[in-house]
């Protein structure tokens, strides 16, 4: 008990012997009758009572019974009792005292508890209302300890899943005994709340089924409400586990999607320039008078086709690689005005209609423009050359297209614009999902709807990202970029 606890309860005993003492002079100056007075002093030990507890009442008790007898019983100034009148009256008001003060402590006993088992409640609810919000398992099971310790003022809390056999802890890691003891605990299925290394521990159970342990410190909740908590977390870790395993099965459905919608696109995509190759080439080999004009055509369409089928197997081959997780990138200092200037030579054949522009850099940041930056230039090239090959597949010839860089603070961006219908407003928030190719790419069959997605999963691998937006005057922008390092990565 510290200084101020000290310091109210000894306030306390003052107030009571000064309202015992005070209620004596006023009784005096009122002279009243030994029956007035025996029942204003009863009811001045009821109201300690019923404020500080029986200790306290049993000592205004004396004090008052003292008060009583010295001025208010025959013989009066006195502490003897004469006569018959003076013992009963007596006897009966410290026979009065004793009932009614243990009456008025046990029903302050049931007042305080009644207070606990609201606060209990509320922090129940608190807790169960918390723990609801959470829609992600992992953050579940990692937050779960501290928001028990928060809310029930505790000052460790460990919790254990069985299922994936690890610790979760809301200061630090537990002494190694600790975590033996919850294993122990969980594979026993002993739901006994009992001590061990300073810890309180309580077994998680679903029925029959033991999911863990919980582990506490101090010793502060009672066992209702410790059983309580600990149905409430055998829930929750029941409920985190199940989210995981719908995840799981989830993210399993949407690869046989995808993996199925990939063999549907490639199918069909791969049979349309395959069915002009080979018309074209029974043309060549079953028409002999064709002309020379018309065997050139035939060649072209051939060629053609052959290109279309070797960018839809490329394309197939990048989204195989991400979809694997086997991208890596690998850094190399170089000048972004040369990545763009690259990236337009490659492009030359599908940009040979268009008139391409590449900017010098921002012109808000010239000291930024022959500086060259950490970029994996394999990755960001491919980038280029998909937003380039969707440019020149989406805009008539003649259509201007710019390619700018720039530095930011903490990012180098790139920017390729063009001049063209732009981009539909529904079809701007799916653009970048694999295999959409939005309402006009789909009626002109063009693409394969993956070209997009790469761009943004080899970004999301560079650890930079993509947005794209239609021009108000007409025209779309697509602007990337990733962190921006001036640095060799391994000596920063």
């Amino acid at each position: 008990m510290g200084a101020p606890a000290y310091a109210r309860q000894a306030l306390r005993w003052f107030a009571a012997s000064a309202t015992a003492a005070l209620t004596t002079l006023v009784l005096i100056w009122l002279g009243a009758s030994s029956a007035i007075a025996g029942m204003v002093f009863l009811v001045l030990v009821v109201w300690w009572a019923a404020q500080a507890g029986i200790v306290l009442s049993i000592y205004t008790a004396l004090l008052c019974a003292l008060c009583f007898d010295y001025y208010f019983l025959p013989p009066v100034r006195t502490l003897r009792l004469e006569g018959a009148q003076a013992w009963v009256a007596m006897v009966s008001f410290a026979l009065s005292c004793a009932v009614v003060s243990r009456l008025s402590e046990r029903a302050r006993q049931k007042a305080i508890q009644a207070e606990q088992r609201q606060a209990d409640v509320g922090k129940l609810y608190a807790l169960s209302q918390e723990m609801m919000l959470f829609e992600d398992a992992d953050r579940l099971l990692r937050d779960l300890p501290g928001v028990i310790d928060r809310i029930f003022a505790l000052e460790g809390v460990v919790l254990y899943v069985g299922d994936y056999d690890r610790f979760y802890s809301s200061t630090g890691a537990a002494p190694a005994s600790v975590h033996a003891h919850m294993q122990a605990v969980t594979q026993g299925l002993n739901p006994t709340i009992a001590p061990f290394a300073g810890f309180q521990t309580a077994a998680l159970a679903l029925g029959l089924k033991p999911v863990g342990a919980l582990s506490w410190r101090p010793n502060s909740l009672s066992l209702e409400v410790a059983t309580a908590v600990t149905a409430q977390v055998s829930i929750a870790v029941a409920r985190a586990i199940a989210m995981a395993a719908t995840t799981r099965i989830e993210a399993a459905r949407e690869a046989d999607r995808l993996r199925t919608a990939l063999i549907d696109s490639l199918t069909h995509e791969l049979r349309t320039p395959l069915t002009s190759i080979r018309a074209a080439s029974t043309t060549l080999l079953e028409t002999g008078g064709l002309d020379e004009a018309g065997r050139l055509e035939m060649v072209r369409v051939i060629n053609e086709e052959a290109e279309r089928l070797d960018q839809l197997i490329g394309e197939a081959v990048e989204m195989a690689e991400i979809d694997a997780n086997v991208v890596r990138v690998k850094m190399s200092s170089i000048h972004p005005r040369a990545l763009l200037d690259e990236a337009v030579e490659e492009s030359r054949k599908v940009l040979a209609r268009h008139k391409v522009t590449v900017l010098p850099g921002a012109a808000d940041d010239p000291s930024g423009i022959d500086k060259p930056a950490w970029f994996d230039p394999h990755l960001l090239g491919r980038v280029l050359r998909h937003l380039l090959e969707n440019v020149a597949g989406h805009t008539p010839p003649g259509s201007r297209v710019t390619l700018s860089s720039k530095r930011t603070e903490d990012r180098l961006e790139f920017c390729v614009e063009d001049n063209g219908p732009g981009i539909d407003a529904q079809d701007l928030p799916l653009i970048f999902d694999k295999f959409y190719r939005g309402k006009g790419g789909a009626k002109l069959r063009k693409g394969s709807g993956m070209g997009l997605a790469i761009t943004r999963a080899i970004l999301k691998v560079h650890g930079g990202g993509i947005e794209a937006s239609s021009l108000p005057g007409g025209g779309a922008r697509f602007r990337f970029w990733v962190p921006l390092i001036d640095k060799e990565p391994s000596r920063q």
